[in-house]
């Protein structure tokens, strides 16, 4: 297995917003952060029946933890590991087998499409984020990049 290269790891906010499912819900939460300019790093929207799960990343976590709290009612916050990856085959696969191999738990992943050639953002919900960065940072990541791995401020913009 090749090594993995992660650019840049970090523990960031995620919100789960439970929607009804019914036209203009999504449109009314998405279209409200971005009135705020609020920008959404990462998303997943899971369908369960009459409700729906829409998960979100976003740039300014303080920002849109404002947002929501006027915008919606029901809703949750959560720490996950947000990572960079390349945009190739088998990039989020290496990490995936990483994190198995040393018995780490990945309750669910989602990643962004990347442009080819460029980057993706790859989110896990894990239940021990610590170790979790431990076995990623030893996985034969460079020093350098190892002490990039850290607790993104709140409200802090990532350059792209």
């Amino acid at each position: 297995m090749t090594q993995e290269r992660i650019a840049l790891m970090h523990i960031e906010t995620q919100f789960s917003v439970f929607l009804i499912n019914k036209p203009g819900v999504l449109a009314a939460v998405t279209g409200a952060l971005a009135k705020a300019k609020v920008n959404i790093i990462a998303l997943t929207l899971a369908d369960a029946g009459e409700h729906g799960v829409l998960r979100i990343v976003c740039e300014d976590s303080a920002k849109a933890r404002a947002v929501l709290s006027k915008a919606h009612d029901q809703w949750t916050e959560a720490e996950v590991l947000v990572m960079e990856l390349e945009n190739r085959p088998g990039a989020f696969a290496g990490v995936a087998q990483k994190l198995a191999d040393h018995h780490v738990n990945v309750a669910y992943a989602y990643c962004t499409g990347g442009a080819p050639g460029g980057r993706t953002t790859a989110v896990f919900k894990i239940p021990d984020l610590i170790h979790a960065k431990m076995v990623l940072q030893s996985a034969g990541e460079s020093p350098k990049q190892a002490d990039r791995v850290r607790r993104m401020p709140p409200g802090r913009q990532r350059g792209r």
